[in-house]
Formats: C-alpha cells, sequence, structure tokens
C-alpha cells in the first residue's frame, strides 16, 4: 500500500486500533520473531573505517539474537533488574547496538552523549542510578576513557564498568602499534572494571531468565545536554516498538538497506532507525564510530551506498550540506529514499540534493519526549518542502492556542503542538515527576514547546519554539546556561541567549548583553569569559552583541523575537553582501503563519539571485515593495 495522502493514513488506522495490532511485549521478543523469520539476512554492519573497502563487521539476525542474549545475561549477572539501569557512553560499534538491545532486555538502557563534558557525564549517570556503564578502553584521538575516569568519580552509584577495545578492529601494523600508544587513564573510582567481550563470550546464547509478557519503561534518553542537571526522558517497549512498526509498516522490507551515520546514543539512530530494522528485518548500515563525523565519510559516502547497494538512507540538513560539496562519484542507483530529521531543512538544499542524488526527501519532525516519531512528508505523496507532513498513524496532533484559556487552533492559526500517540504516556515522560506537572494539554497530549499550524490540506508546519530552545544541527541547547554563564561577569546586567541562523547547523548560539552602568567589556574576551562555565562546545556562543538596551516585556523579561529579528538582519545581510548583490533586508515582521519573515529591498537583485544567497536559511524572506 502506497503513503501518500492524509487518506492513506486514515485507511490504516481504520484497519484496526493500535492495540489490536499483535505487537510484542518487549524490542527482545521483537528481535527473536525478525530472527526466526529472516535469520541468514544480514541484520546489522559496523564499518571501523570510511573507505569503500574497509573490513565490515556483519551479523545476521541469528547471530545479533544469540550475542544480545549473551549482553543481556551478562547484565543480568551483575545484577541488573527489570527496573535498574545500564548506561553506555559509547561510539557507534557492534557492541553499542548489543549494549542498547541487551540493556532493553534485562532492565532499562541508558545512551548517554560521549561528546558532553565529564561532569555532566557523572550528572546523567547519578541522575539514571546506573549500575552498570559500558564505554570505551582507552584507545588514541579518543577522550571518552578520561571522561569516564572523571565522571565515574562523581557517580559512585556504578558498581561495573564493561570496556570496549576498539582494538579488535584494527588490522595490520597498527593493531601492533596502537597497545604501545595507548593513553594512559588515571582512575580513582571503586567501580569494577571488566573486558565487555570477554566476558560476554562467557555467556549462553540462550537467555536464562524470562523477559516481561507487559509493557514497561526500556530506555531511557537525556535531553538538552547543556545543564548540570539534565532531563531524563523515559521509553516504554510499547512506544519505541512503535516507531519500529511505522518504518515497518510504511516503507521498510527485508531486502533493503538502510545506512544511519548517527550516532547510537540518539533516539534518530535508535528508536527510529534501529527500531525499523528491528521490525522489518531490513540491514542496517553504521559507518565509522563517529557516523558523519567520522574521518572519510562524507568523502566515501556515495561510495558506501554502492557497496552495500543502500536503499533508504538517514541524514540531517548539516550533512546534507556537507554532501552537496563533493561529486557523486558512485553507482546510487539502489537508492530509493532519503530521510532529513533533527532540524528544518532549507528549500535550496532540499532541492540541490533531490537533483544531485536523484532521490526524494521526506523531511519529518519528532522528539524525545514523544519516544521520537509524529509525522513526515508522505513517502508517496506531495512534498511540502518547510513542512513537516501529516501525522503518522495512530498519533493525533493538536495545535493548541496560548494563554490562560487554552483551545484548539482554527487552520493556518499559529499554536503549541501537543502530540498523543502510543510514544506518549502522560505523567511518565521524564523521571523527574515534578517535570511532568502541567506538560500535557487536556491530560492526554504532549505540550512540545514547539510552535506550529496546519495548513488547508492537513500538512503541519513548525514556526517557532515556546520554550526557546536553541537547534544546533539537531542538538538541543538550553539558552538558560549560556545567560547563567554571562551573568556571572560583574559587567554585565542583563543578557540573553537566542539562536541565529546558520546556513549550516541551522541555529548558532548568540547572545545580546546590556552592560552594568558605564561599565566596558571587550566583547572577545566576553566570550571566553562565558565559553568557560558552559558544559559543552556545542553551547559556546559564536557570536555577542553589548547593546544599549535589551527590549523587554513589562515585568522586565527580554524580548526575544525583538533579538532574534536583529539577527537575521544581521546574518542576511552579510550574506547577501557575499553574494556581491546590493539588496538588504529593510526589516523582520512576525507573520501569523510563517513566523519571523526577512522583508528586502530589492536594489537591483533578482529573485533568483536572492534565493541563491539565502536559500540555505530557514527563515522566510520576501520583497518589501
Amino acid at each position: 500500500m502506497a503513503y501518500a495522502t492524509i487518506e492513506d493514513r486514515a485507511a490504516v488506522e481504520a484497519e484496526m486500533p493500535w492495540s489490536e495490532r499483535g505487537m510484542p511485549p518487549t524490542i527482545h521478543e521483537q528481535l527473536r520473531r525478525t530472527a526466526e523469520k529472516f535469520g541468514s539476512r544480514k541484520a546489522t554492519t559496523f564499518q571501523m573505517f570510511a573507505d569503500a573497502g574497509a573490513p565490515e563487521d556483519t551479523l545476521t539476525w541469528i547471530e545479533l539474537l544469540a550475542r544480545t542474549n549473551q549482553t543481556a545475561n551478562l547484565f543480568r549477572s551483575l545484577g541488573v533488574g527489570e527496573g535498574d539501569k545500564v548506561a553506555f557512553l559509547l561510539p557507534n560499534t557492534t557492541e553499542t547496538i548489543l549494549t542498547y538491545i541487551g540493556g532493553t532486555t534485562a532492565g532499562i538502557v541508558c545512551p548517554i552523549n560521549p561528546l558532553l563534558k565529564s561532569e555532566h557525564i557523572g550528572a546523567i549517570l547519578r541522575d539514571t542510578g546506573a549500575k552498570v556503564l559500558v564505554t570505551l578502553r582507552a584507545f588514541p584521538k579518543t577522550d571518552i576513557a578520561q571522561k569516564t575516569a572523571e565522571a565515574l568519580e562523581l557517580a559512585p552509584n556504578v558498581e561495573t564498568v564493561l570496556e570496549i577495545d576498539l582494538l579488535r578492529y584494527i588490522t595490520g601494523i597498527k593493531k601492533f602499534i596502537i597497545p604501545l600508544i595507548r593513553p594512559k587513564v588515571q582512575a580513582n573510582h571503586k567501580a569494577k572494571v571488566l573486558d565487555f567481550n570477554r566476558e560476554i563470550d562467557k555467556q549462553p546464547t540462550d537467555l536464562t531468565f524470562k523477559t516481561s509478557t507487559e509493557d514497561r519503561v526500556g530506555a531511557c534518553f537525556h535531553t538538552g545536554g547543556t545543564t548540570g542537571m539534565p532531563k531524563v526522558v523515559q521509553h516504554r517497549h510499547e512506544g519505541i516498538l512503535y516507531n519500529g512498526w511505522i518504518g515497518a509498516r510504511l516503507l521498510f522490507r527485508e531486502t533493503d538497506v538502510i545506512m544511519c551515520p548517527l550516532p547510537i546514543f540518539h533516539v534518530f539512530a535508535t528508536t527510529v532507525t534501529l527500531g525499523a530494522s528491528l521490525c522489518s528485518g531490513a540491514q542496517i548500515v553504521f559507518p565509522t564510530p563517529a557516523g558523519y563525523r567520522g574521518d572519510g565519510v562524507f568523502d566515501n559516502f556515495w561510495k558506501l551506498i554502492e557497496r552495500y547497494r543502500v536503499t533508504f538512507i538517514i541524514t540531517v540538513p548539516t550533512a546534507m550540506s556537507a554532501l552537496m560539496q563533493r561529486p557523486v562519484d558512485a553507482d546510487i542507483s539502489s537508492l530509493k529514499l532519503a530521510f532529513s530529521g533533527s532540524s528544518p531543512l532549507p528549500v535550496e538544499l532540499y532541492k540541490r540534493f533531490e537533483a544531485a542524488a536523484g532521490v526524494t526527501i521526506c523531511e519529518g519532525y519528532g522528539l524525545t519526549e514523544a519516544t521520537c516519531l509524529v509525522s513526515i512528508n508522505p513517502p508517496d505523496g506531495e512534498k511540502r518542502v518547510g513542512s513537516i507532513g501529516f501525522p503518522f498513524p495512530y498519533t493525533d496532533v493538536k495545535i493548541i492556542a496560548l494563554g490562560d484559556d487554552p483551545k484548539e487552533c482554527a487552520t493556518d492559526e499559529i499554536g503549541e503542538i501537543c502530540v498523543s500517540s502510543p510514544g506518549v504516556v502522560p505523567g511518565e515522560t521524564y523521571t523527574d515527576p515534578k517535570r511532568n506537572e502541567g506538560l500535557y494539554y487536556n491530560g492526554t497530549h504532549l505540550r512540545t514547546g514547539d510552535l506550529g499550524r496546519f495548513d488547508e490540506a492537513g500538512y503541519l508546519w513548525i514556526t517557532g519554539r515556546a520554550k526557546d530552545l536553541i537547534i544546533r544541527g539537531g542538538h538541543n541547547i538550553d539558552p538558560a546556561e549560556i545567560e547563567d554563564a554571562l551573568s556571572a561577569h560583574d559587567a554585565v546586567a542583563v543578557c540573553a541567549a537566542i539562536g541565529q541562523p546558520d546556513a549550516y547547523a541551522g541555529e548558532l548560539p548568540c547572545a545580546y548583553v546590556e552592560l552594568v552602568g558605564n561599565k566596558t567589556v571587550d566583547t572577545d574576551e566576553l566570550i571566553k569569559f562565558a565559553n568557560e562555565r558552559i558544559h559543552e562546545r556545542a553551547a559556546y556562543i559564536k557570536h555577542l552583541e553589548v547593546i544599549d538596551e535589551i527590549p523587554k516585556t513589562a515585568v522586565g523579561k527580554p524580548l526575544k523575537n525583538e533579538l532574534r529579528k536583529l539577527a537575521i538582519k544581521r546574518i542576511y545581510d552579510a550574506a547577501l553582501k557575499d553574494a556581491g548583490l546590493d539588496a538588504t533586508v529593510e526589516e523582520v515582521v512576525e507573520d501569523k503563519r510563517r513566523g519571523l519573515v526577512a522583508k528586502l529591498t530589492r536594489n537591483g537583485a533578482s529573485e533568483g539571485q536572492v534565493s541563491e544567497a539565502l536559500g540555505n536559511y530557514t527563515r522566510p524572506w520576501e520583497w518589501a515593495d
């Protein structure tokens, strides 16, 4: 069945209620069913290096089930019960996949972003109460082992550390050199340290315990990534399997090959993509430990598609932008579709990628708090570029007017996007019950904090964010931490952080500062001062501007949309100038349908010239006259 229209969506729902779909109670049971059905077919593939001829590490479905059972048995032997947490601080590897699925089988798995600073990692380990941590043994060109040692000093609840040695993926002379240059790590924690592969090899390939027969929490993902006390989101098996079912029901078959260069600590890679593979039997390929950030991935990307006869690619706008700087130098005729998520996709980038790769791009929307998937531009239907399509089957989206008297908005009226689906469990979104207070509209629909509207055809559009997050390449940044860091300076009276437009990352952190009295400050020194107090590089300030007075509400709260207008004008004017155009931004206005819109004076520039200059930015523009 094609999935092209809202009527197709309704037809899927009309087949039967979600509760009658016969879904397995756990991820492990889904894996068992898939292994039984497609046992000898390839399931997962990992490449340590990016070149198209590099060795691959591939497991069939039968092998994946056996190794997952061994991993889950190991966790149980270490005291992990259904309510206990197994955290992992890892790049992409075959073992990361085993840890994720095995962790959901034995207990609750907690992926952690290894790019975070050690104090933040320690905070997540404490907040989750993890008993076991799976991480890397010290290895050249990665500081994960060093961060682990520092984080464990802050998290005495971790009883066992299981180390994965990337040396097993190395061949040739490097296999003998690396042990000689392996970094030394000073460990001052009391956790027992064991070798992951050596320990799972001791375990039987059949489960030694009975798995759940009812739904329960299977994973916890942290969100944000910039505050000392992270928000931890709970994912139940039902919600995770709902995401996988969507992929299997609408898109993937066992003959498909999905390439996913996204990190396994992120829901887009695990809940959505790996989940779709588990439910459909499609092979999933993870190139290099760092995915898109790995050495040579962009240069070899098209050749990897040819090597594995990839049919679907999972991508994000920043990766697409980098790929457009490389020629399509391989046979990619196997490719059917590209899926883009994490941040808005600029129209011009959409057109360039579609023309270069010869494939349709489906832009979608999801969030960690909803166990990810919410909507997508229909794979077989009309793609309204810039929209996020219409909701998936069994997902209900309401646009709710903000204010003291919340109510559903009319067509093209902007309000907060609120979501109900099998991935939303009212009252259980966050591990901290206080964070769940006031989080649901009418007690049923998750308030996403995103602003949007439905158009006349039922397509959903995001127009802004009620919660002011800065989204840099799909990474959520809380502006509060940037503001706290700046406020620590004695010359700063008032400050506000926003996301300024960026052609590559979508947004970058930008700050505006109002100084105390007659004090002066060097902006570079102030940026340095603040960045030293910010937890991670992604949140470092990229532009800071001192202004006479920050616009404020009647009660003194910064009017961030006024600051966003300043940033849009500055960025767009610079882009137009760099393109050799005399066109300038006359003003930035708020449009009830499109959010902030830049209005340009022509000054001899054509529409085509301006579209080319501004096409990689997501905020719309129009002529002022």
